[in-house]
């Protein structure tokens, strides 16, 4: 008999309403484990149905992840449902597109709030529980924009190069406590936020718009086509598992090879 990956974790998973939080609250949950499921979109709700219509356990959490007093509401509400926080998934991001020359004031500090200090403030609160107990993991999503130069996309770029830096920090400070920190950083994958890029211009291919460019840019990969939400998800199941015991520090690029073409 096979043991689930996860089974008996809880963990935290914030952008759970849409894209490769949901994929990845779900995997986490059919693995096992208990997943409080974090969004501001209230649609998350949609995401806690679906794991317990599946038989698996979840709870939702609604609130902007870049307001201090709301991290801390989250974590207390995730030792509160599940009584400890073996995984954080940091997951929370929107589009950021725009230059170095045009993007304005607003969008930066949105974008930084969101896709930086947000993916912080997930786990800050957890760090000392974590700490206390010796063991936990935190993976925080970035992106190949953290890794490469993609057009048009310079605040979102800025924060993902931010959040690879932030996981090689942190893993480093609380390695010695027991708590693990990684880094996943994705390629292309037809998600809300990557249709939402497009049709702002940015991307591989942005200004293609969002079906011709999604129809295009798989040429600009090896394997020629783009990831799916469950790629990651896999990725993201084997960093919250003790599988990846001796796994810190590390960002994993998973991009059909793009970063090496």
């Amino acid at each position: 008999m096979t043991t689930a990956r996860l089974q008996d974790k809880a963990t935290i998973v914030t952008g759970a309403a849409s894209g490769l939080g949901r994929a990845t609250a779900e995997m986490f949950a059919a693995q096992g484990a208990a997943v409080l499921c974090a969004d501001l979109d209230d649609d998350v709700e949609t995401t806690v149905k679906a794991i317990r219509a599946a038989g698996g356990t979840a709870e939702a959490f609604v609130g902007d992840l870049s307001s201090p007093e709301t991290a801390q509401a989250m974590t207390d509400q995730a030792l509160s449902d599940m009584g400890k926080v073996d995984a954080v998934f940091a997951c929370a991001g929107i589009a950021g597109a725009g230059t170095a020359a045009d993007t304005p004031i607003e969008t930066w500090d949105r974008v930084i709030g969101v896709n930086l200090t947000s993916k912080w403030l997930s786990f800050r609160y957890v760090l000392p529980h974590m700490v206390e107990r010796g063991s936990g993991s935190v993976i925080i999503q970035a992106s190949v924009g953290g890794v490469i130069g993609v057009p048009g996309i310079f605040p979102y770029a800025a924060a993902k190069g931010g959040c690879i830096s932030m996981g090689r920090q942190a893993a480093v400070d609380f390695g010695p406590s027991g708590v693990r920190v990684n880094v996943i950083a994705p390629g292309t994958i037809p998600t809300p936020l990557v249709e939402e890029t497009y049709r702002a211009g940015g991307g591989m291919t942005g200004a293609a718009g969002v079906e011709e460019g999604l129809r295009r840019a798989p040429e600009r990969y090896p394997l020629r086509r783009l990831g799916d939400p469950e790629h990651v998800a896999y990725l993201a199941t084997y960093l919250a598992s003790d599988e990846s015991g001796w796994t810190t520090g590390q960002t994993f690029v998973i991009d059909g090879g793009i970063t090496v073409a």
